[in-house]
């Protein structure tokens, strides 16, 4: 892949994949730190709302100046719709980036084994070249029969070919063993390569575990969705809302135009105190532009260099928790001060 002209061939390929709030954008970002400053990368995400965060996320702490290309699929899993979605967003990345390395997110809702068939379709075969798939589980999940009986969750740990214990450092004495014993006991693995980190801190050298075999389908059933528009136009109001459903959950996102400001000790106290099971959003602030992630009743912030606009996404198993959230957003809004990209 020296030259523009040369034709994109077995181009490595990872997926990382994970139930909700496990930390694969965190994991994605780490990964990134360890890219070889020669080489050029480019990332896929898929997002479950239709508000896509993560490639805003992911944008604003590396850059196409680095090497890093990121596109993303929001509004559900990315392989419905006989995979058009997918496939159309891969293709113009791919072609944008002309990668030696891709790594594809998908929701924490999605099925992997879908994403795997369209990766292994025949007119892929020699474009991409499957490498390991990376599952990453929260060890205290095990405990709780929301995870343990939900189809997608076991589908992502019965498709890993590494499977990372994330989040390690909140663990007890029990949870590690206790995920251990799930694995082998329901899910049929053996779990003695079964890897704990904390703060997404994957090995490079994992990304190159070889794939197993896996029976995969050539099609599945379930909801399909329209492509989301990823920069829609917002109307006089000054911001929209979007709603999704499927696989249990509901998310509600919403996207402001680039010219407000929020205040951004409201809006920490907001985020805080909104209980849902996901919450992630990208806010141009008075403090500077941060990104807000919150996962297991923990809201962390990340200052970002650039963001286009202010938006936030939250996924719930109950839709009551968006109630209120709307007017609570905009009653954070302090300016509008014209601007079309904020930036510091």
């Amino acid at each position: 892949m020296s030259s523009r002209k040369d034709k994109l061939s077995a181009i490595p390929t990872n997926v990382i994949t994970g139930f909700l709030g496990v930390g694969k954008s965190t994991a994605i970002l780490h990964l990134l730190k360890q890219k070889p400053a020669d080489e050029r990368w480019a990332v896929l995400v898929n997002e479950f709302g239709e508000i896509g965060i993560d490639g805003s996320v992911l944008g604003g702490r590396e850059s196409e100046d680095s090497g890093v290309f990121v596109s993303e699929v929001p509004g559900g899993c990315m392989c419905c719709a006989a995979g058009l979605p997918m496939q159309i967003a891969m293709n113009r990345l791919l072609s944008r980036s002309r990668p030696h390395r891709l790594i594809i997110e998908p929701t924490g809702l999605g099925h992997p084994k879908e994403v795997l068939a369209v990766l292994s379709a025949d007119h892929y075969k020699d474009l991409l070249d499957l490498r390991a798939t990376v599952t990453l589980v929260d060890a205290r999940k095990v405990s709780d029969e929301r995870y343990t009986q939900h189809p997608t969750f076991l589908q992502q740990l019965a498709i890993a070919d590494v499977i990372v214990a994330n989040k390690a450092d909140q663990y007890q004495a029990k949870d590690f063993p206790a995920l251990l014993s799930f694995l082998e006991t329901d899910i049929g693995l053996d779990a003695k390569s079964v890897f704990q980190v904390s703060h997404g801190q994957l090995a490079l050298e994992w990304l190159s575990a070889p794939a197993r075999e896996h029976q995969l389908p050539h099609h599945h059933h379930h909801h399909e969705t329209e492509a989301a528009v990823i920069d829609p136009e917002i109307p006089e109001a000054g911001y929209l809302s979007i709603d999704n459903q499927g696989e249990g959950f509901f998310s509600r996102g919403w996207i402001f135009k680039p010219e407000w400001t929020f205040n951004s000790q409201q809006l920490y106290d907001l985020l805080l105190g909104i209980n849902a099971e996901r919450l992630k959003g990208v806010f141009i602030t008075d403090r500077g532009i941060t990104a807000y992630n919150k996962a297991d009743g923990v809201l962390t912030e990340v200052t970002l260099d650039e963001c286009m606009d202010s938006r936030v996404e939250c996924i719930s198993a109950d839709p009551a928790v968006f109630e209120g959230m709307e007017a609570a957003l905009l009653n954070c809004v302090i300016e509008q001060a014209p601007s079309t990209l904020y930036s510091v």
